[in-house]
């Protein structure tokens, strides 16, 4: 099968579009670090870029059915990384999230878990021969991804444990979850919030309710909030090219979490519009590449992909804005982080493998 496939099929075009975020994304890094401790930062994204790059391109020649047919394997290997974390992981910031690598990196197994997901979510329905859900298939759905979720709050991350809900939401609405049954979930997972509230760390409960009223607490939880939205409202419409709050470094990481924010200052509304624009253009071109895919496994890779990707967008956007709390989720392919964008283009990589398998019989 594979002596078919050719980069004929490839879809240049969304690559292209992906280049162009990246291409941001370094250049605000540098804009936003270039007087401080973390100068520089830009050239490691590049490089993370560069080996993003290229691993697409080989993940993109795989046969995604033969990825499907060993993910039980990469999902009890998923399962063992979070263990690892939790037992041997480095501890920053009151939080265990990250194994140390050889020549000093470290690894976030938690991003790539994402993947996994969506492959065993994607193999679990595609089996499934759209029959009508059922309960059974709901609560074993519900337990592949709640199990990993569980694990990566423990560490805590709350952020990237959200990330894996829109997996399953996906999984079920294209899988055929009736309106009877979702209604049915959404009051049990009402019933539960209040369980789940009390669960939290007291910094997560800040976090979650801060955004409504960070004036409440300026110099404390409601701070990032705060430097965020002032960010924001002093780039206008075209930018400021003084970045203030970005140079200054009243903004928090603006590397990483707060990019858009950063973005938006220097680059005003009219930029940020223009990178809006660029991500809705990237998620339609994903969505497409999901409709002509050659079987139903295929969609839901895709459209698993287009899932975590939007949910990514929304928050972060959202949490800038302060129309979301701060959950330290980051802007995929502008964020600082080489966890965050080799997912991407992993994920990028399955979408490209699902394409050039259009026409393959």
């Amino acid at each position: 099968m594979a002596r078919y496939v050719s980069f004929r099929d490839f879809d240049w075009l969304l690559f292209l579009f992906v280049l162009v975020i990246c291409a941001l994304g370094v250049t605000e890094i540098r804009s936003a670090t270039v007087h401080t401790k973390f100068a520089g930062a830009q050239i490691k994204q590049v490089y993370w870029v560069i080996g993003g790059i290229g691993t697409m391109f080989l993940v993109s020649l795989v046969n995604y059915q033969a990825l499907l047919e060993r993910v039980h394997w990469m999902y009890i290997a998923a399962v063992g990384s979070l263990v690892a974390v939790l037992v041997f992981g480095q501890k920053y910031l009151g939080a265990r999230r990250w194994i140390k690598m050889p020549g000093g990196g470290h690894f976030q197994p938690s991003e790539w878990v994402k993947l996994i997901l969506i492959l065993a979510v994607a193999k679990y329905f595609a089996d499934l021969q759209e029959r009508e859900l059922s309960w059974s298939d709901c609560i074993k759905a519900g337990a592949m991804v709640g199990l990993p979720m569980l694990m990566v709050l423990a560490q805590p991350d709350l952020g990237t444990a959200l990330t894996y809900l829109p997996i399953a939401v996906m999984g079920l609405f294209l899988g055929g979850l009736s309106a009877r049954q979702a209604l049915t979930v959404l009051l049990l997972v009402g019933l539960a919030m209040p369980l789940a509230w009390h669960g939290l760390k007291p910094y997560q409960r800040d976090r979650l309710t801060s955004f409504m009223e960070p004036e409440a607490d300026k110099q404390g939880s409601g701070y990032q909030v705060i430097q965020s939205l002032i960010a924001v409202g002093s780039g206008g419409i075209w930018g400021s090219t003084a970045g203030s709050q970005t140079h200054l470094s009243f903004l928090p990481v603006p590397q990483t979490d707060f990019i858009f924010a950063a973005f938006a200052e220097e680059h005003g509304f009219v930029g940020a519009l223009g990178v809006m624009l660029l991500y809705f253009i990237v998620l339609m071109r994903l969505t497409q590449n999901a409709q002509t895919a050659p079987d139903r496994a295929g969609t839901f890779l895709v459209m698993g992909v287009v899932a975590v990707l939007s949910f990514h967008i929304l928050v972060n956007i959202g949490m800038v804005v302060g129309f979301m709390p701060v959950t330290g989720i980051p802007l995929p392919l502008m964020s600082y982080g080489g966890s965050s964008v080799l997912f991407m283009f992993l994920a990028l990589g399955i979408v490209m493998n699902v394409r050039m398998r259009r026409f393959v019989n």
